[in-house]
């Protein structure tokens, strides 16, 4: 029993595409696709671009010198694209804010050739196509943020500086090292600066 996929949160501000038994690879499209789930729309399709022109560094960030670019499922995951691109268009949804929201690629039936080798012999080929099929969801444009919230966020915790001041007075009484006066000790290790 194959999965279904999940319903768009809201409908009207979603679009989806697929494709069924595409003759490219599954595993090398599956981690293709992963890639980009949850990015804008705009830097999917740049990425995909790249990838199929063969600009960006495909192994440089894992320590390896070679690798190779995964052209075919970028093509395909492309294609897919540009129809569900299309289809939030004839919505009427903001191209620019969509993401996709998800992608899911599955094992479509194996479909199974010959090759004729010499004296005779025969030898199967079997090629694993696979199903796409995606969700572009219209998000919200993030503004600036209100001056109340990022007041609240740079106020700074006062119970962390009390404890680390007590503690360290706590350490220096255990240990017995200050057997001179209090006003001798450091400001912030006195009793009377402890109290305020």
């Amino acid at each position: 029993i194959a999965r279904s996929s999940p319903d768009p949160g809201t409908p009207t501000k979603s679009c989806q595409s697929r494709g069924s038994s595409l003759h490219v690879h599954f595993k090398n499209t599956r981690e293709t696709a992963q890639a980009f789930k949850g990015r804008r729309i705009r830097k999917v399709t740049t990425s995909l671009k790249d990838v199929t022109l063969q600009k960006c560094v495909q192994a440089k960030q894992w320590g390896w010198a070679q690798g190779r670019w995964p052209k075919k499922s970028a093509a395909f995951l492309l294609h897919v694209l540009k129809n569900a691109e299309s289809k939030a268009e004839l919505k009427g949804l903001h191209v620019d804010s969509l993401v996709m929201e998800h992608i899911r690629v599955n094992k479509a039936p194996k479909m199974r050739h010959r090759t004729y080798r010499a004296h005779g012999q025969i030898n199967p080929h079997v090629s694993s196509p696979c199903h796409i099929e995606m969700i572009l969801t219209e998000k919200e444009q993030s503004g600036p943020k209100p001056e109340e919230e990022v007041a609240q966020k740079k106020q700074i915790s006062q119970k962390k500086p009390e404890k680390l001041k007590l503690m360290a007075w706590e350490f220096c009484v255990s240990l017995s090292l200050w057997s001179s006066p209090a006003h001798t000790l450091p400001l912030f290790l006195s009793p009377s600066f402890k109290n305020k």
